[in-house]
């Protein structure tokens, strides 16, 4: 029986890996490791807590004697690392728990891993999941590809550039089997409503303005966050170790044409009058450093492990309204805070 650990395994794109993990895999064991901080939600995660290859151990990756108890108890062949801060707007406000988390949890995880595994390197894997962002932005033309230098502009694509580069130093000083992907922004369920897509179906739901930076032309490049867990999947697999892949939907759009299009979904779903949302769009003062375009060329991770996105944007999107209307009590318990309780109604007790 293989045991991975998979880290920020109750967040967005984490609880998407844990869940195909659990379910792909029934031999192997399943260690979900989350602190639970306001992005962990552990309701994702409700379908698959019964499955007995599933466990969840509370806890954080910069706590160094932590993470080596549980390296001791698990003894891991693998590590899916996707524990981060990953909010632009909150590393902007407090850029050091970036760097804590970020940086020092990835250094020590790697540090960990690399002395419980030592020696014995054979079957195991650290594998680092990133952001495109650590590229910095593009102009009209060209794609991020796995050779595009380091350019970030934020707080948060900084220390995940620092991170990226503790994992290959690593790689290149202790041999340590690590492999890495960079990826675009994810869509789909259960995204915390700060973000983008998951805030405007949401504000529009409730009829609130819609905030959108400078004039709403930066460009992202949109990845269904299933597609990237099938990614996760094949690169932990199959990946070449000490290389990185980049992972895109090959999906640009422009930030304004996305919010008018979801104003289009959720009137025609809402049953109300075309263009009604649309004059929800409020126009704010943008974001410092705002980066103007993403664009992942996945070409690598196509050719060499076979991998392409299953779907088009416009039916992923039509998807991702879909699920937050017909879960409207997750949308609730995460915007009223009832979803932090879960753990200790859950959990507590089996300590």
């Amino acid at each position: 029986m293989s045991t991975l650990l998979i880290t920020g395994g109750a967040g967005f794109i984490g609880s998407h890996v844990v869940r195909l993990f659990v379910t792909k895999y029934p031999a192997y064991k399943i260690v979900n490791l989350d602190a639970l901080t306001y992005a962990g939600n552990l309701e994702n995660l409700k379908d698959i807590e019964q499955a007995p290859n599933y466990f969840f151990e509370k806890g954080d990756i910069t706590d160094e004697g932590g993470m080596q108890q549980l390296f001791d108890r698990y003894d891991f062949d693998g590590v899916i690392h996707l524990a981060a801060e990953s909010h632009v707007d909150r590393s902007i406000a407090d850029p050091l728990q970036f760097v804590k988390t970020n940086v020092l949890g990835t250094a020590n995880l790697l540090n960990v891993a690399r002395k419980s595994w030592a020696g014995r390197f054979e079957g195991k894997r650290f594998y680092h999941v990133s952001t495109d962002e650590v590229y910095g932005s593009l102009g009209e033309q060209g794609m991020f590809t796995e050779t595009t230098p380091y350019d970030p502009r934020s707080p948060y694509s900084a220390s995940k550039a620092a991170s990226d580069h503790f994992v290959m130093a690593y790689y290149h000083t202790y041999h340590l089997p690590v492999v890495m992907s960079n990826c675009s922004n994810n869509y789909g369920s259960h995204h915390f409503p700060e973000k983008l897509i998951p805030l405007m179906i949401n504000n529009i739901l409730n009829k609130k303005p819609l905030p959108v930076y400078g004039k709403g032309e930066n460009v992202r490049d949109w990845l269904w966050v299933e597609d990237h867990a099938r990614a996760i999947d094949l690169i932990y697999h199959e990946g070449a170790t000490g290389d990185k892949y980049n992972v895109g939907g090959f999906n640009e759009w422009k930030n304004i044409d996305l919010v008018h299009l979801l104003c289009t979904i959720m009137d025609r779903k809402l049953g109300r009058a075309a263009g009604e949302s649309a004059q929800l769009i409020t126009y704010v003062t943008d974001r410092p450093g705002h980066d103007l375009r993403y664009a992942i060329d996945a070409t690598k991770l196509n050719r060499e492990l076979g991998w392409k996105p299953s779907l088009q944007f416009e039916e992923g999107l039509e998807k991702t309204v879909d699920w937050y209307l017909n879960n409207t009590d997750w949308v609730e318990h995460v915007t009223s805070g009832d979803y932090q309780h879960y753990y200790k109604e859950q959990y507590e007790h089996r300590s």
